[in-house]
């Protein structure tokens, strides 16, 4: 297994810098944050939220495609696979992310018998900014759907009043925006290197970040042949890989 820290690889490279940053930031805002008494429900065993489809930069999947095994990615591809058949013919957005979570189910990297995430120090960014200052039930897929008229005023209340809200929904919203420089750093390198930002869907990009032939397509900047070439494996749909030219 290669480590994710071993990568030559300069837009790797800032991104992990980016992590680092980001690591130091949150710790510090979470340690302020409960001892003003704020409260974070979050940590290893609760997997409420590994079923959500999460999109990132090429730079973060290359990260984690190099610390996957020929097994693990195997199974990213397998989901991936699946993500792309749901995207096929669920009727809008919302629909898809509702199957994804329910049919589609846990991301394979997940560790199921620890709750815990399997390549932790390469999780991507939306992994890593997402803190829930509710109980994670309120996390699972479905817990919107299922509540009556009464508890959804009651959460609304609930998170009105929470700290650390954006006052709409139970995701503590300061470390989300403390991420933004992440994905600000991913863009950046990846325009610088490649001529080309390349976005999606997690376990898509994890997987074609493993082909060599897409690779040297993204990193000669021909999003063209690299679209065709993900085309050709069955990994491209509009809503999971965009490949956009840097502007000049």
């Amino acid at each position: 297994m290669t480590s994710s820290a071993s990568f030559p690889d300069p837009v790797a490279a800032a991104v992990q810098q980016a992590y680092a940053r980001y690591g130091q930031q949150a710790r510090t805002w979470l340690s302020g944050y409960t001892q003003r008494g704020g409260q974070v429900y979050c940590g290893a065993g609760c997997t409420a939220c590994c079923t959500m489809p999460i999109r990132v930069s090429l730079a973060e999947a290359r990260i984690m495609a190099g610390t996957l095994d020929a097994e693990l990615a195997r199974a990213v591809e397998a989901h991936a696979r699946a993500a792309v058949a749901n995207a096929r013919t669920a009727p809008n957005e919302d629909e898809y992310v509702r199957r994804h979570r329910l049919h589609i189910g846990f991301c394979p990297i997940l560790d199921r018998a620890t709750g815990g995430c399997s390549r932790y120090d390469a999780r991507p960014t939306r992994c890593r900014d997402t803190f829930s200052a509710l109980p994670a039930r309120y996390c699972a897929a479905e817990t919107w759907e299922s509540m009556g008229q009464r508890e959804r005023a009651e959460y609304q209340r609930v998170v009105a009043r929470t700290p650390g809200t954006d006052g709409e929904l139970h995701f503590i919203a300061p470390l989300e925006h403390l991420s933004e420089p992440v994905w600000e750093a991913a863009s950046r390198a990846m325009r610088r290197a490649w001529g080309l930002e390349v976005w999606g869907d997690f376990w898509l990009l994890t997987t074609l970040a493993q082909d060599e032939r897409f690779m040297a397509a993204v990193q000669a900047g021909d999003g063209r042949r690299a679209w065709q070439l993900a085309s050709g494996r069955g990994l491209a749909h509009r809503m999971l890989l965009e490949l956009a030219p840097a502007t000049r």
